[in-house]
């Protein structure tokens, strides 16, 4: 297949060409990348959770032996926080530091934030309501899941611009075909991003809370184990990278679709069972996640006909295995009552989204409060324009207007 992941066409709507993937087949090879990808529901849901598979390469194999480039100096910041981080990491390593994080994340003791969530919302509503319009990203959709990670890791709320402007340089990263000055700035926003982490680290080690950062301090120590300060630095900001930046272009996304498709809030969002499987198809539609990538461990063939090497690269096309139509009949619909069974949207297996509750919640409660409070129903003031930025599916911009 060759199709520029950066082609305006593509980047306005992906769902076509993965519609055409799905006709002929659950696998193609796409040039543009380099390395085959995997799009039926099936076939991804088993390669995420397949041993044969993973994030890491460099421990069962040399650079040399693969043929990869010694790590680039100008990236040593970002490299370093990488290297620790827990979707970067295999088992035990993987294991260990994820027991100690994930207890924080259990769907009963997120559930317990549900009432500062929602007076939250209420609060940044407050702010526009009476404007009579408001660009939805910058006022709403990014403050949210930034204040609640910055409230859970013990962060000051002021602090959340620069949370933002730090999350946002290393996140291109992951952008197709980057330059070297998106690289230099994304490592520059990781050094100073790690420098702030580990005074925050110092500061708990002094004077211990109830936050996150300090139970990774002491429940290390309870349970016998030992975090070091570059292990809670890693997992301190993917929590605050990957905390907010899915949920931000999944609200995003989410009132896109409920205008641009002319559907009723006030259906979907009736009650609390209603809401939770509206937002499962909101996610399953049109999710934030288009592309997980892992390395093959060893010479397999993961489908008949599709042979690959130790060391090289699968994609597992999370949006488009939504939209498989013998999984999701009538994919391309929206049925805010469907249930035909799980998405992919937060992936699978070990690297199943560790914040999946949360961001549900925050989903949840934005989405409704937002649709409720407004005194009519709001519309699109323009036309919402693509990110440029596959593999994460999100909006430039989002400005509504609505009748006083």
């Amino acid at each position: 297949m060759q199709l520029s992941p950066r082609a305006p066409g593509f980047v306005a709507n992906p769902y076509p060409a993965y519609a055409a993937i799905h006709r002929h087949g659950e696998a193609v090879f796409w040039e543009e990348y380099g390395h085959w990808c995997f799009a039926g529901y099936d076939i991804v849901n088993l390669l995420l959770r397949d041993k044969r598979f993973g994030r890491q390469i460099t421990h069962v194999a040399s650079r040399a032996e693969l043929g990869l480039a010694e790590p680039a100096p100008h990236l040593s910041a970002f490299d370093a926080v990488e290297a620790h981080s827990l979707l970067e990491l295999e088992p035990p390593a993987h294991t260990r530091l994820r027991t100690l994080v994930n207890r924080a994340f259990v769907a009963r003791q997120v559930e317990q934030m549900r009432p500062e969530i929602a007076t939250l919302a209420d609060r940044l509503i407050d702010t526009f309501i009476a404007d009579g319009g408001v660009e939805l990203l910058s006022r709403y959709a990014e403050i949210i899941p930034v204040t609640v990670i910055a409230r859970m890791l013990g962060i000051a709320e002021d602090m959340a611009p620069h949370l933002l402007d730090w999350s946002h340089r290393m996140v291109r990263m992951y952008t197709f075909a980057r330059d070297e000055a998106v690289e230099i700035d994304a490592n520059a926003a990781a050094r100073d991003f790690a420098s702030f982490i580990r005074d925050e680290i110092a500061q708990r080690r002094a004077n211990p809370d109830d936050d996150l950062i300090s139970l990774m301090l002491t429940r290390s120590a309870r349970d016998g184990e030992i975090l070091g300060d570059d292990e809670i630095v890693s997992t301190a900001i993917l929590l605050l990278n990957a905390g907010h930046e899915a949920t931000v272009h999944q609200i995003g996304n989410a009132v896109a679709t409920i205008l641009e498709f002319g559907l009723c809030p006030r259906a979907m969002f009736a009650d609390r069972q209603t809401t939770a499987l509206a937002i499962e198809e909101m996610m399953r539609f049109d999710p934030p996640l288009h592309m997980f990538t892992r390395y093959a461990l060893t010479d397999c063939e993961p489908v008949p006909g599709v042979s690959l090497r130790k060391g090289e690269t699968i994609g597992l096309l999370l949006a488009a295995a939504n939209r498989d139509p013998r999984r999701f009949p009538d994919p391309g619909n929206f049925i805010a009552n469907r249930t035909e069974g799980t998405h992919l949207a937060f992936g699978a297996g070990i690297h199943f989204c560790l914040g999946a509750p949360l961001a549900r919640l925050e989903l949840q409660i934005a989405l409704p409060a937002l649709f409720a409070r407004l005194p009519s129903h709001p519309r699109l003031a323009t036309t919402p324009q693509r990110r440029d930025a596959y593999h994460f599916r999100g909006l430039t911009e989002l400005q509504l207007v609505w009748d006083q």
